[in-house]
């Protein structure tokens, strides 16, 4: 499974991770027809992965279960890799996503990612009807090894699940012995911080660092990955990945009036509000305080917006400082024609396969 090509020219792979971000006044029905869309968009223009992650209770990302998209998606696409970028597993019983995942590796067979966070992927009220008990976070290393023990059928003997199967998943003969399956779910570990970049490397498994929320030390992640790094059956050296939130558009005022629609998207999460997507005209329009502009703008700059070369740039600069083998752009931007254009002026630019 690794390496994978690069995209065209870039030095990295590019791939692609949508949110099913809903603007105000938009059903939850054209976000997600959008999303396929986008989706058939990436796999034409030949990028790596496309993925969606976990969100609840937030009426502007329309993504409470990613793998059921991914059901649809499978029948969509005809090459780009699919997946959750990631999964909240404290969320969930390790069981039920071995399952579902099974289920997803089994009609696209090397096609399907399952990236693995800890974070709720919303408040704390629904996390507690999600969860239902406080320290759900506490175990999730633990969490983490159950899963991938359902993944490959290889509890080892006198473990209380040593007889408890995912299917679809590895084969059991009438003796149930275990097979191993010929393919599984590519499994990440999602985060962005030293926590989860030890685990990754104690693992062995790749590593998406989320840099699209902010300022986390990208830098020393990445170093403790590589420095507590253990091969495993499935990958012999440190994969890393870095997603961050982008806007491309022929204008780059226009890009910049996108990318802050994002911004004010993020204020209102902060105010308590609902997390929705306004209008460009409507974010111009709002009389925010100094505190609230210094917001803005902070989260308008940490997404790179431009023209096509501009945001090149940046990403062209983002590898050489961290040497990411992928980079995962997060599509933003009140427009999905914006979102798609920003698909098309960076596969242009890096020479990727042209739209069929």
């Amino acid at each position: 499974m690794f390496p994978v090509p690069h995209s065209g020219t870039a030095p990295f792979t590019l791939s692609v991770l949508d949110n099913a971000h809903t603007a105000v006044g938009q059903s939850a029905e054209v976000a997600l027809g959008e999303v396929i869309a986008l989706a058939k968009l990436a796999d034409q223009r030949g990028f790596h992965r496309f993925w969606m992650s976990e969100h609840h209770a937030m009426p502007g990302a329309s993504t409470s279960s990613p793998q059921l998209m991914l059901a649809r998606l499978i029948g969509e696409t005809s090459r780009i890799r699919l997946g959750a970028g990631g999964v909240m597993l404290p969320n969930h019983a390790p069981l039920v996503i071995a399952e579902q995942f099974g289920m997803l590796n089994a009609l696209a067979p090397g096609r399907v990612d399952l990236g693995l966070g800890r974070a709720p992927g919303t408040d704390m009220a629904t996390a507690s009807a999600l969860r239902r008990h406080h320290d759900a976070n506490d175990s999730f290393p633990q969490q983490v090894d159950e899963l991938l023990a359902f993944l490959a059928g290889d509890f080892p003997a006198g473990h209380p699940y040593r007889g408890v199967h995912a299917v679809p998943g590895p084969w059991q003969d009438a003796e149930n012995r275990v097979t191993p399956s010929s393919t599984t779910p590519e499994t990440w570990i999602l985060g962005s911080s030293p926590y989860s970049a030890q685990l990754a490397g104690r693992l062995g498994r790749p590593y998406a660092f989320a840099l699209q929320f902010g300022d986390a030390d990208i830098e020393t992640a990445f170093r403790l990955y590589r420095e507590s790094f253990r091969p495993s059956a499935v990958l012999a050296e440190p994969y890393t990945l870095v997603s961050i939130a982008v806007v491309a558009h022929d204008d780059p005022v226009e890009a910049k009036r996108q990318a802050r629609t994002g911004a004010m998207a993020m204020l209102r999460m902060f105010q308590r509000k609902h997390y929705s997507l306004l209008s460009p005209e409507e974010v111009e329009a709002y009389p925010a305080t100094l505190e609230e502009k210094q917001i803005l703008d902070f989260y308008t700059q940490h997404t790179v917006n431009g023209t096509g070369a501009d945001v090149a740039a940046v990403l062209d600069a983002l590898h050489a400082r961290t040497a990411a083998d992928e980079i995962m752009l997060v599509t933003t931007g009140h427009s999905r024609q914006v979102q798609a254009r920003t698909i098309e002026l960076l596969a242009d630019h890096y020479g990727m396969p042209a739209s069929s």
